[in-house]
């Protein structure tokens, strides 16, 4: 850790110096998008959407996703980068799920719009330090709507790290890269607790770019006095491995796939079960024509211990496992996207809601979003 911050700080001071500069390199890009939604579940249960993973949570309603700006700046030559992206909407809302609560001495009303703060040093062509709050390198999916093929997110994601609040270093080598960083206890800007995030990724690829994997690392251990974050449960050790690969066939068609294994550890006196959570889910992407795709997501998990924090809990009932299979087509006119989508899932256990107050174990919903992008 001495090491660490002892990096930071000579960081800070070649910053310093460098931009003490003149320097005529200096830009700065600005993006961002806004995204809604109908959705409509189809066991039709009054306000209860049956809806297990992240934002999608309304019922037979229009919905609103979020509002995003991006600013980034660039200088010296690209040797120095600062981001700033920032989020307005529900969307937003729960991935800062524990800046949303924090009261306004901890300035909890405005860290929850910061999706991401971070500054970038290039070390050398090769190197590079990022310090700050930035999105998670585990899963294949993100939180920004224009990213995704799929609308609504997969329960890997929902129950994987959203972000991480610390520093990170990055290496490449050709077609190889390899990323470690130490940052606060996942999904905390603001931190409740000593206890520090190791994350790493290796990743790697065919020289035509055809085919790219990353292995991703993220966890901590000897929380001996448990650690507390909402809504995640006091924890002793969390670890979490997970694997992305994606490949283009063809011009018109690619395939993605992710797989994660999550352990969770909990404290001698356990306020839940310890255990392993497993998933896997294949992306079969589509494209005939530029301006109309097609995605099937197909996702299997595997809680057998029955670890996971509330995402499978219904009717006060524990699940075994869920397979959950999303169709979405993407109906491009420029910056704008058309996303009809429809969702089937079937668990083990009745964790579903009928419109007649009873249980399924089966549910159905139609989806329409739309994205725009600038």
């Amino acid at each position: 850790m001495r090491k660490i911050f002892g990096t930071a700080a000579m960081l800070l001071i070649s910053l310093q110096t460098l931009f003490a500069q003149t320097d005529s390199t200096k830009s700065v890009t600005i993006s961002g998008s806004v995204d809604g939604y109908y959705r409509y579940n189809f066991n039709n249960s009054g306000g209860v959407s049956n809806n297990k993973t992240s934002f999608t949570n309304s019922q037979n309603s229009f919905a609103l996703g979020m509002a995003t700006i991006r600013a980034d700046a660039t200088a010296l030559s690209g040797k120095v980068t600062a981001t700033v992206d920032l989020g307005f909407g529900p969307r937003a809302d729960e991935f800062s799920y524990n800046e949303t609560g924090l009261p306004s001495t901890t300035s909890g009303a405005s860290l929850k719009f910061v999706k991401q703060l971070y500054l970038t040093y290039n070390l050398s062509k090769n190197v590079k330090i990022t310090a700050g709050k930035f999105a998670t390198h585990v899963g294949y999916e993100v939180m920004d709507a224009p990213l995704n093929r799929n609308y609504s997110m997969s329960y890997m994601f929902t129950n994987g790290p959203f972000s991480h609040t610390g520093v990170k270093f990055d290496f490449t080598a050709g077609q190889l890269g390899f990323m470690v960083g130490v940052a606060n206890f996942i999904d905390q800007t603001v931190t409740s607790t000593s206890t520090k995030t190791l994350i790493a990724q290796v990743s790697g690829g065919s020289k035509d770019g055809k085919l790219k994997v990353y292995l991703n690392y993220a966890g901590f251990f000897g929380a001996n006095e448990g650690t507390t974050s909402t809504p995640l449960i006091p924890l002793k050790s969390f670890n979490q491995l997970d694997l992305v690969a994606t490949g283009i066939i063809t011009s018109k068609f690619n395939i993605g796939f992710n797989a994660t294994m999550q352990d969770r550890t909990q404290p001698d006196i356990p306020t839940g079960p310890s255990g392993t959570w497993y998933a896997a889910a294949v992306y079969l992407n589509i494209d005939p024509s530029p301006a109309v795709g097609l995605t099937l997501r197909s996702e299997l998990v595997s809680d057998s211990k029955f670890v996971l924090p509330g995402s499978f809990s219904g009717n006060g009932l524990n699940n075994k496992s869920i397979f959950a299979n999303t169709l979405s087509l993407n109906y491009k006119v420029g910056p704008f996207t058309l996303i009809p989508e429809l969702r089937f899932e079937t668990a083990q256990s009745a964790i579903y809601i009928k419109n007649d107050g009873t249980s399924s174990s089966s549910t159905a919903t139609a989806l329409l979003a739309a994205v725009y992008k600038f």
